[in-house]
């Protein structure tokens, strides 16, 4: 498993859509080709019942607030029930010929309750808002902490792309949801059952009447939740798999170009948008039915009470004003009714959003997670091989074993499978074949005890020494420095307008590529796993900073079994020991000096990275 210093996302330097090498010779069109939906294992979603259970789990601390926002929303629409009584009471004064001054009494109340009522509304509203913002930040910090515990074999099986849009557009989805339709649905709900009552209290029969209403809107709901639920969960892998899609055609760019590889994927690209905008206009066609079966209910409910009406008052069984105040109530349930069907459309996408989240929070925790004792471990490779694709392998019948606190390079040309064989020790991938052991375990199950550190590290953005305690959050600040200082940062860092405190990344202090780099070489002395692997991790250095950087790289090793991918074949000639990798094989295997004298593959890089030295200016 990768920890502390650097974690690389799915998206590695010299890897195409499926993680394969793609920097030398064993490029081939099929490998750069975006795999099929099919093809990708999606990170799993929960179903409507633990999607029920998670979010009782979550209100359950804040039963306190739900029922003090419950409460005032139903004094909210109680009070606010007094209106029809009250409008009913003035056309009654009216056909009464009763006295103007009559009519001030009812006409002061109405003010009454329409000012109690707005207070008591923006009261409850803001405490149901409060319950929902709560909830959902603690939904997101245990999404995002499921998610940084991922197995990053599982997330390249995914696909990043399913993972983005579960962290943008579903959380979004689920926001708007609690911000807009949460507190809308729960005061049109309260409002249709108190204005229900209401009618009750009137008459038994006006209550029998709006009923009329209640099997057309009923079969609506019904009809429109067994539409839109699988449709709207159908759009949300869409546009993952868009997104997807979108991410391996850019990423891949400079790939695509050189292989002419423009037109197939931009029909790709075109495929996969056209199926979430298909998904999408379906979803619009449902809710215009949805809206013209509303409209049904509503006549047929607004007549039935008028006639009612009719009845009660020809009969002397009503007043005029008391059938006005039943007609009123049940036209004022057009707009909560309404509300409640059509958020329906907000809830069934919103769910089927939330029921992604919660399909990752739910992921077990991988046995990674255990801590290991801080022994440094022997790695060992038994027969290993790999491929992405079947039929197709980049690594074949490795052995190598890396000795506790031997430093080991890896070297060879673009495509040898140094990458693949180090995201195999790392944790990244599994072997397709034999058996890799880091102290007794499989690289999934040994615990915080292996970090990767690529030429790719993400400045976040946010003070220095935050950044850095992503690493170890309970370094103090002397522990930050000292870290700092093995890796040769300290003297730039303390020369930051404001030190350890000074705001680096997007918006703030922007750190060069080499001292980036020594910022995540000293995360890894912060996260101080037993096994280190440095994948290429100076290439971004140039000529001068490039030795800065290998002695801060050599300071970070120390102590530790270490797999360094090199780049510059100085790096080589430290080691301990140098395995050469050709076609996905060990060549050879020695220290520098061995190998060099030997005249063979070795020798022969040895030679041209030498020549190529001499005539750089």
């Amino acid at each position: 498993m990768t920890t502390g210093a650097d974690t690389p996302g799915t998206g590695a330097p010299g890897a195409d859509a499926t993680g394969a090498d793609t920097t030398g010779a064993d490029i081939t069109g099929a490998q750069i080709t975006a795999p099929d939906t099919a093809a990708r294992e999606l990170l799993p979603t929960a179903t409507p019942a633990r999607t029920r259970a998670a979010v009782g789990e979550l209100l359950r601390p804040h039963r306190t607030l739900a029922w003090a926002g419950f409460g005032v929303m139903v004094a909210a629409t109680a009070v606010g029930l007094l209106t029809q009584p009250l409008l009913g009471h003035i056309v009654n004064l009216v056909t009464d010929r009763s006295p103007a001054g009559a009519l001030t009494l009812p006409v002061v109340l109405l003010v009454a309750v329409a000012v109690a009522q707005g207070i008591a509304t923006a009261l409850g509203m803001s405490l149901v808002s409060r319950l929902g913002e709560t909830v959902l930040a603690e939904l997101r910090e245990r999404f995002v902490e499921r998610a940084l515990l991922l197995p990053l074999d599982r997330l390249e099986k995914a696909g990043s792309g399913d993972l983005t849009a579960r962290v943008t557009r579903d959380v979004s989805r689920v926001a708007e949801a609690v911000r807009s339709a949460l507190p809308e649905l729960a005061r049109s709900g309260l409002s249709i059952v108190l204005t229900f009552g209401a009618l009750a209290v009137l008459d038994w029969r006006f209550l029998l009447a709006a009923l009329l209403a209640v099997p057309v809107q009923a079969h609506t709901a019904r009809w429109y939740v067994a539409n839109a639920t699988p449709l709207y969960a159908k759009e949300r892998v869409a546009t993952g798999v868009q997104q997807q899609q979108l991410l391996d055609t850019i990423g891949g760019a400079g790939t695509v170009r050189a292989y002419r590889l423009e037109a197939a994927h931009t029909e790709r690209v075109t495929e996969r948008s056209r199926a979430a905008v298909d998904l999408t206009l379906r979803g619009v066609q449902l809710v215009l039915r949805f809206y013209s079966r509303l409209h049904l209910a509503e006549y047929t409910g607004l007549a039935a009470v008028l006639v009612v009406g009719f009845l009660l008052v020809r009969n002397g069984s009503a007043s005029i004003g008391t059938a006005t105040a039943a007609a009123l109530y049940f036209h004022s349930l057009f707009g909560p009714v309404n509300t409640a069907l059509v958020l329906l459309d907000d809830a069934q996408s919103a769910t089927a959003a939330l029921a992604r989240l919660v399909g990752v929070v739910d992921v077990p925790t991988p046995k990674a997670e255990r801590e290991t004792s801080r022994g440094v471990p022997t790695v060992t490779l038994t027969g290993v091989g790999h491929a992405y694709r079947t039929g197709q392998p980049v690594l074949h019948d490795v052995d190598l074993v890396l000795r506790p606190k031997e430093k080991v390079a890896l070297v060879g040309a673009s495509g040898a499978g140094k990458t693949t064989l180090a995201k195999l020790i790392v944790g990244i991938h599994r072997p397709t074949v034999g058996r890799i052991d880091i102290g007794g375990a499989e690289p999934s199950e040994s615990g915080r005890s292996v970090a990767l550190v690529t030429q790719e590290v993400h400045v976040f953005a946010g003070p220095l020494a935050e950044d850095l305690r992503l690493a170890r959050p309970d370094a103090t600040d002397e522990e930050l420095r000292e870290a700092l200082d093995r890796v040769g940062a300290l003297g730039w860092a303390d020369a930051l307008p404001e030190g350890l405190g000074t705001v680096v990344g997007d918006g703030g202090h922007r750190l060069t590529s080499d001292r980036a780099q020594q910022l995540a070489l000293a995360r890894l002395v912060l996260a101080d796993p037993p096994v280190a692997v440095l994948d290429e991790a100076t290439a971004e250095a140039g000529s001068s900073g490039a030795q800065v950087l290998e002695q801060a790289a050599e300071r970070a090793l120390d102590g530790r079994t270490a797999l360094v991918v090199a780049h510059r074949l100085s790096q080589a000639a430290t080691a301990d020991r140098v395995v050469v990798m050709e076609n996905g094989r060990i060549a050879e295997s020695g220290t520098h000096d061995e190998l060099r004298a030997a005249g063979g593959p070795y020798a022969a890089l040895w030679q041209a990275w030498s020549e190529n030295r001499s005539t750089e200016p």
